[in-house]
């Protein structure tokens, strides 16, 4: 069992909680988290850990405001970018549920050469981003819950039509954060992502 370490970033002044797991050397992937749900969510989950065993080096962060990182004037994608120069780390594959796949994607359309590949999670600000939506080239996984009433199943359509490298999972009878309905599934799914396009 990998253990889980806790982290505090400062971000050019803010104060970033993170939790990491996994090998230094392996795969960077960043989890980020929905409105409601904070990095603790990812460990209570076990998502950290099934991530970890595959020999991936994870970090879930708490957006500022959130969990236990308090707030900040600072943009998302400012504190993704520093964070990301704090932990060493190039490049990584972000996960991003809800209000964290906004965060993902214009993160991904903004710093392209910082992303290995991208995993959403029933993602707002689809539409308002679909025009440039093909700048992104990094394999994707778009997780939907097939009785999300917050982004509706057809902002899933549009990642799939946009995105060039981009495959879908729709979750069924699953809410919003369907990873929380199912996560036996989601974990599967994850595992299914970074063996085949990440080995």
């Amino acid at each position: 069992m990998e253990t889980i370490q806790v982290k505090k970033i400062d971000c050019n002044g803010c104060s970033v909680h993170c939790l990491e797991s996994g090998p230094t050397d392996g795969l960077p992937v960043v989890l980020l988290h929905g409105m409601k749900f904070q990095a603790e969510t990812w460990r209570e989950l076990g998502t950290i850990q099934a991530l970890s065993a595959l020999q991936l080096r994870v970090t879930a962060l708490d957006m500022p405001g959130f969990g236990k990182s308090p707030d900040c004037t600072q943009e998302p994608a400012e504190i993704l970018v520093e964070a990301l120069q704090q932990l060493g780390v190039q490049q990584a594959v972000l996960i991003g549920p809800s209000m964290g796949g906004r965060i993902a994607l214009e993160f991904a359309m903004a710093h392209p050469q910082r992303i290995t590949g991208l995993v959403l999670v029933g993602a707002v600000g689809v539409e308002e981003n679909r025009a440039r939506l093909g700048m992104i080239t990094v394999p994707c996984l778009i997780v939907w819950g097939e009785d999300d009433q917050v982004s509706p199943l057809a902002n899933s359509d549009i990642l799939l039509s946009k995105l060039p490298d981009a495959r879908r999972e729709i979750v069924a009878k699953a809410s919003h954060p369907c990873y929380l309905d199912q996560p036996a599934h989601w974990h599967d799914l994850l595992r299914t992502f970074f063996t085949t396009r990440f080995s």
